[in-house]
């Protein structure tokens, strides 16, 4: 009989466990942006490469652009529209010379990331939730809490031009 209590207590217990550390839709628990109710994604950090981009003027920045798998499947494929599920994150940084490359280069000539800029970003897509917008919703995280409703407002608007790639800026580069 404590066998079954313990066994029963122990399987209660672990689907308590996986109910609280699942996160819906693939995002972690937590403040959602304003507009978009976009949680910030678990993990974010670890997902894949999908290019690099150095920015100018009021920018000036450097920055990755990270996809969750199912933007990375996209992208290898070729997919247009990308399919709901798709996260893309943009993650920023202002860049500094290195002097310890410079040195070993004999001039100055390398760049790192310094401090972070702009938060990170986020572009997720839910055709049905987000139909307003592309299919696509937008978020944007400064120190893990969402970016105010008057910023995120803005999203839609600058990823218009590229709309025949469905309203993505970045090219993949494998």
């Amino acid at each position: 009989m404590n066998r079954i209590t313990l066994a029963l207590a122990a399987a209660a217990a672990l689907a308590g466990v996986v109910v609280c550390v699942v996160p819906s839709a693939g995002h972690a628990e937590g403040e959602a942006g304003a507009l978009s109710g976009i949680t910030l994604p678990e993990g974010y950090r670890d997902w894949r490469l999908i290019s690099v981009a150095r920015e100018e003027g009021e920018l000036n920045d450097v920055r990755a652009i990270l996809g969750n798998d199912a933007a990375i499947e996209a992208y290898r494929a070729g997919t247009l529209p990308f399919p709901d599920g798709t996260i893309i994150a943009r993650l920023a940084w202002s860049y500094v010379p290195s002097e310890e490359n410079n040195e070993a280069f004999g001039r100055a000539q390398s760049f790192v990331a310094g401090a972070p800029k702009n938060g990170v970003q986020f572009m997720v897509k839910d055709q049905a939730r987000y139909a307003a917008t592309g299919g696509w919703g937008f978020a944007q995280f400064d120190d893990g809490k969402p970016a105010d409703q008057a910023m995120l407002a803005t999203c839609f608007s600058c990823h218009r031009p590229a709309e025949a790639r469905d309203f993505v800026f970045t090219r993949y580069a494998p």
